[in-house]
């Protein structure tokens, strides 16, 4: 009798290892079908406009990677190159409820739809949960929205425009560089000397960018003091100083200093034209600057096949000065920066990743990596290492340690249908079939109508 419960007993706890492998077995089996997946943190959406040839477009790849590595989010990165049809999108896409978590944008008044709709959200906001958020920032120098006069874009890096200028064609009229006290009337003699030589004295495309021209010619009538103002009419005193900075413009074309050309030529063939050594000058900002370095390689896609005798036959430099304004009043500043927009805030996931996010690429260093030759906004400075650059960009940095002042542009607020009868009808002002003062009048009033 007690052998036969003793066998049962070993039977039982047979039968019980028996199922006890089978359930192990069949969780095993079941683990490797469906395996434990690992949390890898949220996913930022991201819109900048690091992409395409923007010089910063592998210094925001590599930034972007060394969060994701960091934090264990991800960005969904949706960036595109700058130009009207990405500012269409992005407006666009605030209107439909399709923002981004966070976005790298324009400060001026192609913000002012978003900003005013509440859709992004303002650092004074952002401080009262993240005390210490972008107190590395120099806010003197971040640019407020005209609609409150609040901070709402945290910017990496600025931007100037000044007078890049092709040696070899100087060296060979016997004409200086440029220098500090260049004024608008040395630059008209030098010019006369350039054309006289068989060069053209500027490299413009009048009739499809005269961007530059355009702000640097009133700014010379306007001054610091007066430029971010925008006159009621031309007959008010910063009116008549808009009228005479674009007569100086048709003088310009009237003298033969612009390209033959000019008003039908593209952007890309007049710049062609100053890096094959046919023209003296061209007028444009820092971020032209990458674009020359590159045309001097021998392979565009590799930095490390640049000729660097071939480069330092360019330099940069200050553009003509004038009573109202010195060589050195620059225009330049910072116009875009890093958004947080309220669909981000208001989730507490997205809103913690955005935070982190925007505090990583506006860090010291990293703002460091973007900044290179153009200026910045941290309250602490930082000397360069004039090593780590090439001959160009090592003049831009002296340019910019000697400029006596940075101002907007002032376009950069005059935007829309206002600038259509200067801008787009250039090619009639200096041509003489459009009057100066009718086509500074008729901006003017398109802008008075649009701000009421």
């Amino acid at each position: 009798m007690e052998k036969r419960i003793r066998m049962a007993m070993i039977l039982a706890v047979i039968l019980i290892l028996i199922i006890i492998s089978f359930i192990t077995g069949a969780a095993v089996r079941n683990a490797k079908i469906k395996p434990e997946k690992k949390d890898t943190g949220y996913t930022l959406s991201v819109v900048t406009t690091f992409a395409g040839n923007d010089g910063n477009s592998q210094t925001y790849a590599d930034a972007v990677a060394m969060w994701e590595k960091e934090t264990g989010n991800m960005v969904r990165d949706m960036s595109s190159q700058s130009d009207e049809t990405f500012k269409t999108r992005v407006i666009n896409d605030f209107q439909t409820g399709s923002e981004p978590d966070v976005l790298f944008f324009f400060t001026g008044a192609d913000a002012d739809n978003f900003v005013s709709a509440g859709k992004v959200v303002s650092l004074e906001e952002i401080r009262e949960e993240y005390p210490d958020f972008a107190d590395n920032i120099d806010e003197n120098k971040v640019p407020t929205s005209r609609v409150d006069e609040k901070i709402y874009a945290i910017p990496v890096n600025g931007y100037w425009e000044a007078l890049y200028v092709n040696r070899s064609v100087l060296q060979d009229v016997g004409i200086e560089v440029p220098g500090e006290d260049y004024s608008w009337k040395n630059f008209i003699s030098d010019c006369a000397k350039i054309k006289r030589a068989g060069y053209t004295p500027i490299a413009v495309s009048i009739g499809s960018i005269p961007h530059y021209w355009w702000e640097y010619c009133i700014f010379n009538h306007t001054g610091v003091e007066n430029h971010m103002t925008i006159p009621d009419t031309t007959t008010d005193e910063i009116g008549r100083d808009w009228v005479e900075g674009i007569r100086n413009i048709k003088a310009l074309y009237d003298l033969g200093y612009f390209p033959d050309n000019t008003t039908s030529a593209t952007d890309d063939d007049t710049f062609m034209m100053f890096m094959r050594g046919e023209a003296a000058f061209l007028l444009d900002g820092s971020w032209k600057l990458g674009t020359i370095v590159t045309e001097c390689q021998a392979n565009p896609n590799d930095p490390g096949s640049l000729d660097e005798k071939k480069l330092e036959n360019f330099t940069v430099t200050f553009v003509p000065g004038t009573e109202a304004r010195s060589a050195t009043d620059l225009i330049g500043g910072t116009s875009m920066g890093y958004y947080i927009t309220r669909k981000a805030w208001n989730d507490p996931e997205a809103r913690e990743a955005a935070i982190s996010f925007v505090s990583y690429m506006t860090s010291d260093d990293i703002i460091q990596g973007f900044a290179q030759y153009t200026s910045d906004v941290l309250k602490k400075k930082h000397l360069e290492n004039m090593s780590n650059y090439n001959s160009l960009e090592q003049d831009a940095i002296i340019m910019l340690r000697k400029a006596s002042s940075l101002t907007p542009a002032v376009q950069d607020t005059f935007t829309g249908e206002c600038r259509k009868s200067t801008f787009d009808g250039m090619s009639d002002i200096v041509k003489g079939r459009r009057m100066v003062t009718a086509a500074v009048e008729e901006g003017l009033k398109i802008y008075r109508e649009e701000q009421k």
